[in-house]
């Protein structure tokens, strides 16, 4: 019972809720005036860009699958992992890591198991204003903190964003006359796209590598298909997001 109650608790007290309740409450006393067309459309739009099934349906379509890569025992020379991971904490001088660290923990798994040799880090910084910050030279200090050999460790500090990453990473590659295999690692979401410039900046013998999915299975309880979350938004604003990304790329020529 504590664990049911729990659950409510946490949807009633979320923001979203409020927000939400609040259109219902507003549709209920215009309905009888003319702006009844309009906040019946914005209850209904928000409704819909909340519902998990819904936007689940839309990230599924662009979300990119690999050849189910971690149940095989292919090895590989080197995993390109693009940055993005984490924050920099300037007090504690180190990266405090975010959802997309899974790039990095589903590496590091590999990495133990001996299917992958090196780990390349691909990422400066994508601050304005602190372009001191670069993000690949902190996860290599912190994979020193864990004990990988520096031996293991490649860093490409320079770029900042994913067709930098693709750019500066070739560049440094060929520099060391590399020609082994390539895993790509990078979010579910980002695969597309990031595929696509890498293959377009010339790379051969790469596979794709996607983590921290955000689809799976899909769900049929009532909680997931009619009841708004707000974990929704933020991955309808991440694939959206994504597809402009993608879009203006494809423009540009980088894929």
């Amino acid at each position: 019972m504590f664990f049911i109650l729990s659950k409510l608790l946490a949807f009633l007290i979320a923001p979203y809720t409020w927000l939400f309740f609040g259109l219902l409450y507003l549709l209920f006393r215009v309905w009888h005036t003319g702006y009844r067309k309009w906040t019946l459309a914005l209850t209904v739009f928000m409704y819909v860009i909340s519902n998990s099934f819904i936007v689940d349906e839309l990230v599924r379509a662009w979300e990119f699958t690999d050849d189910d890569v971690y149940l095989k025992d292919t090895r590989y020379d080197l995993a390109i992992i693009l940055g993005g991971m984490g924050r920099i904490d300037e007090r504690q001088e180190r990266i405090d890591f975010v959802y997309a660290g899974d790039r990095l923990f589903q590496t590091l798994e590999l990495y133990h198991k001996n299917r992958v040799s090196k780990l390349l880090i691909t990422g400066g910084s994508g601050s304005i204003s602190q372009p001191h910050h670069r993000e690949a030279a902190y996860i290599r200090k912190y994979l020193q903190n864990i004990s990988i050999p520096d031996s293991s460790i490649i860093i490409e500090n320079n770029s900042r964003n994913t067709f930098e990453n693709a750019i500066y990473t070739k560049s440094l590659l060929d520099s060391l006359k590399f020609k082994g295999s390539i895993l790509l690692v990078t979010s579910s979401f980002h695969m597309r796209r990031s595929l696509a410039i890498f293959k377009k900046a010339g790379y051969k013998n790469i596979t794709p590598y996607v983590t921290n999915k955000i689809t799976g299975i899909r769900k049929f309880g009532f909680d997931y298909c009619f009841i708004p979350n707000s974990e929704a938004l933020h991955h309808l604003n991440m694939i959206i997001h994504e597809m402009m990304g993608y879009g203006v790329y494809k423009m540009k020529g980088y894929l």
